[in-house]
Formats: C-alpha cells, structure tokens, sequence
C-alpha cells in the first residue's frame, strides 16, 4: 500500500491495521517509529478530531505534523496541484490532505514521492472507516454484526461499505430516494462482499433497515458544501432520525455510532448521543489509534 486514497487502497492490509490500532491503543508498541519524521496535513476544511488525530499522532510517534490550509500554499494563489506535490515531496515524508474534490487528491498523490493519505474527500474517508471497525470490533468482539448506516449516503458511508465488504460484515444503507451512495462504489463493494459474504443493502424502507441492527450509525444531513441544499435536505431526511423510538427497533444491544460533529436535534437526538448505548465517544478516540496504525503503516521502516 503506496497511498491510502480510498478505503480500497487498504483491501489487502485492514486486519493488519486494525491490529496495529489494537496495539497502538494497548501501548504494546513502544518507542518513537517515527522519530524525525514528518507529515504536511493540508486543509481545505474545517476539521475537529481529523486535525487533532494525526497531529498528536504524529507527536506520539516521534514525529513532527506541519498544519497547512490552502491560503498557507501557493495552491491559494494559482501555483498547479503538480508542482505543489512535487515540492512538498522533498520536504516531508508523507502528505494528509482534507479537500473538498477527491481528484484533486488523487491528482497530488500522481506527482508525489511520499505517500499521501485521503483525510476527507467529497467521495471518502477511509481513515474514519478505520476508526468505525476498531470500535464495532471493540463493542461486538465480531464483524459478524449487522450495521445499519441511516441517512445521508456520503463518503463516510462509501468508505463503510468498502470497510464491511472487506470484513465481512452485513451493511443497510437506510437512506431516501435520490441520497444514495455512490453507485459506482456500491457496485465494487458488492463484488467484494460476495467474497466475504457480506450483504449490503440501499433501503428505503426505515423500519426495514433498522430490524436486526446490531450498530446503528447516522451523519450529519448538511455537510460542508451542501448548506444551500439545507431545507430541502432537512425535510428529506425527517424521518430518518435516530432518536428513542428508532433505536427501540433495532437489536436490544445495539450500539449508536456517529462520525461527529453532531447536529443535535437533527440527525440524531441528545439522549440518544449520551445514552450507555452510545459508543460515540469511543469511536471518536479511536480515530486516534486508528491514524497512529495508518501512520506507521505507511511511514514507518520498510
């Protein structure tokens, strides 16, 4: 694994991931591994645990992360995605970057001779699928679980069905007409599921997706660059809170999961976010152990 671009990228080495976030967070691997190294984070939006994750990350490794919006750059004053990557190449020696296009990522990750590493994209986010695994696996002690991801069909929900076909686990994507996951990879991560026996589901239908659930996991309905859809979106998506009544409907030991940041009152409720159903709080951490495992991964000795 050159890069980690899309949660496909790490097919072949999420066990060994997990493994490493399982470690990471038991604190069996002691030392700095990446004592003198360096790692640029580039922003193009606002970021609360992305930031705060791989920055104390890097410093719990050993290492050092370099914060840079694009008004920090010559990208804010024309200079090409090209020669940015290849310049910043010979600085550090890996790139994070939070962007709003995904080409614009993948472009970087062509002309750089570090590894790049997608922390949110308009397509992805492969290293909060991370993060969502370690706690379900932490919570369940299996992947043999059904998660229900209600709502929005957005890049944390394309990176989860990704993530579950990999693992094997059953995903529903419980969503309203026209908010569905990207069809292209729906349809990839279906024909990785039929490898694992995964089944992953759109559906409509709320009460239908949530019977069975054993995780239930909802976003925001606003994401950043869709605030102009903000009412039509809001009325979209009504029914699809994740409040008392919703999360009765599913197992009696489900666990709720959330991305953060929470619009209270609308995806989801506040009793439900504090309930001891809750594992929020914990997923949120495991972004932590979960970017410290990429990091290394990817960085680290060959």
């Amino acid at each position: 694994m050159n890069h980690l671009l899309s949660m496909e990228d790490a097919r072949d080495h999420v066990n060994e991931i997990l493994d490493l976030s399982k470690k990471f967070k038991n604190g069996e691997i002691p030392g700095e591994p990446l004592a003198k190294k360096t790692l640029a984070m580039v922003f193009e939006k606002a970021s609360t645990r992305t930031r705060i994750s791989f920055e104390v990350g890097m410093y719990q490794l050993g290492g050092n992360a370099l914060y840079l919006s694009r008004e920090d750059l010559q990208l804010g004053r024309g200079e090409i995605v090209e020669d940015t990557a290849k310049v910043m190449s010979r600085y550090v020696d890996g790139v994070m970057i939070r962007a709003k296009e995904h080409d614009d990522v993948l472009e970087f990750s062509r002309y750089s001779d570090v590894p790049v590493i997608n922390g949110l994209t308009n397509k992805e986010h492969p290293c909060q699928a991370f993060a969502d695994l370690l706690t379900i696996y932490e919570k369940k002690d299996s992947f043999d679980v059904k998660l229900a991801f209600v709502g929005d069909g957005n890049n944390v929900c394309n990176s989860l069905l990704f993530a579950s076909a990999f693992v094997g686990m059953d995903m529903d994507v419980v969503c309203p007409p026209g908010y569905e996951p990207d069809a292209e990879i729906f349809k990839k991560a279906k024909k990785y599921a039929e490898e694992s026996g995964a089944k992953l589901n759109i559906i409509n239908d709320i009460e239908a997706g949530i019977e069975g659930a054993d995780a239930v996991y909802t976003d925001v309905w606003i994401s950043m660059g869709d605030e102009e859809e903000a009412s039509k979106r809001i009325k979209a998506f009504g029914d699809y809170q994740v409040n008392k009544d919703l999360i009765e409907q599913a197992n009696d030991n489900a666990i709720i999961l959330h991305c953060l940041p929470a619009i209270r009152g609308q995806e989801i409720t506040s009793d439900m976010l504090n309930s001891a159903q809750s594992a929020v709080w914990d997923q949120a951490e495991n972004r932590l152990h979960a970017q410290k495992a990429v990091l290394y991964k990817l960085l680290g000795k060959k």
